[in-house]
């Protein structure tokens, strides 16, 4: 049954989520894309989109959307998928939770400890990979389309990235001006357009 595998799924996304929401971006899109199938790489990519452009931290957006999305996939009415995006909620939430109880008790006693520096130390590197990772798996041909297939939408694609990255990067441009703008281009280029 779906529900149980998207808690457990998502439980486990969960536990061993380190970095925030946009690290576990690759561990949604491992476990729900590759390894169960139930998004498509084009559903992934859109959810991500609807996730960074509504209220709320990205990950929990995104597992939401996803439980929704994974449920009427499998032929569930829509009003199951409802419940399917409470349950992926919840199950990414309510193992973090509960280690992050323990963990700040510990905490507290052992911050200057050198075994807790150490550890922090470790994770630092593996947070940024993790980041890294998300933001290479999302360089796919949904977004960027394929160069010899359609070498318009590619350079578009690239010229909008690579403004936006050094945009955001050197200027420290507001991201809300900047998603806002993104989105309004978007609509002229393909929606009006045609591109």
């Amino acid at each position: 049954m779906i529900f149980l595998k998207l808690f457990l799924v998502f439980s486990y996304i969960g536990l061993f989520n380190f970095g925030g929401g946009y690290a576990m971006l690759s561990f949604i899109q491992q476990e729900v894309v590759q390894k169960e199938g139930w998004l498509t790489e084009s559903e992934f990519t859109d959810i991500v989109a609807i996730s960074q452009s509504t209220p709320g931290p990205i990950g929990i957006n995104c597992a939401t959307y996803t439980g929704y999305t994974a449920v009427v996939n499998d032929g569930y009415p829509w009003w199951m998928g409802i419940l399917g995006s409470i349950l992926t909620s919840i199950s990414v939430l309510w193992l973090p939770f509960i280690v992050m109880i323990w963990v700040s008790k510990l905490l507290l006693h052992y911050k200057d400890h050198l075994v807790t520096q150490s550890i922090f130390r470790v994770l630092r590197p593996a947070i940024i990979g993790l980041l890294a990772s998300a933001a290479l798996s999302l360089m796919n041909t949904e977004n960027f389309g394929v160069p010899l297939q359609n070498p318009v939408q590619f350079s578009i694609s690239i010229v909008i990235f690579a403004v936006v990255f050094s945009g955001m990067y050197m200027r420290k441009l507001n991201i809300i001006y900047t998603t806002f703008s993104c989105g309004l281009l978007g609509i002229l280029l393909y929606g009006v357009l045609g591109l």
